[in-house]
């Protein structure tokens, strides 16, 4: 099982303090349009309602983003994800770049809520992640790692 990674929207963790700072770890996703859901989006478009195949798309993108900005985390030894946003943008008339990106970090728990926090999430006993061994800090080619 892998070591649990906590992703926060926040710049701190109440209760948890930050004992190393790890940079910043990114993950990337560049999706096609298809060209038949895109006609299909237009014409749901034209009465109205939610386009469930363009949300769940967009969910499983998210997902996989996410997926890959917690791998960078691990692989540089950290336990947390500060400030994590996703980014979006149009490449061209029919890809979309999806980004999820945030600081990671070592955090560990300094308050009984924290440390119960810690416990139900998985980590070990001190709430720092188990350490890596020597040369694991390399990142994949979808995530933000720096060799």
């Amino acid at each position: 099982m892998e070591d649990p990674v906590l992703v926060v929207t926040t710049n701190d963790l109440p209760g948890w303090e930050i004992r190393q700072v790890c940079g910043e770890v990114f993950g990337l996703t560049v999706r096609s349009r298809n060209a038949f859901s895109q006609m299909g989006a237009g014409f749901k478009s034209l009465v109205g309602g939610e386009l469930k195949g363009m949300t769940s798309n967009l969910v499983n993108s998210r997902n996989e983003v996410m997926g890959r900005m917690i791998d960078e985390a691990r692989n540089r030894g950290a336990n947390a994800v500060v400030a994590m946003r996703f980014d979006t943008s149009e490449m061209g008339d029919t890809w979309t770049e999806i980004c999820a990106y945030g600081t990671a970090v070592v955090a560990v728990p300094v308050t009984d809520s924290a440390r119960e926090t810690a416990a139900r999430l998985g980590y070990s006993q001190g709430g720092a992640p188990q350490q890596q061994a020597a040369g694991s800090l390399a990142g994949d080619q979808y995530g933000g790692g720096q060799q």
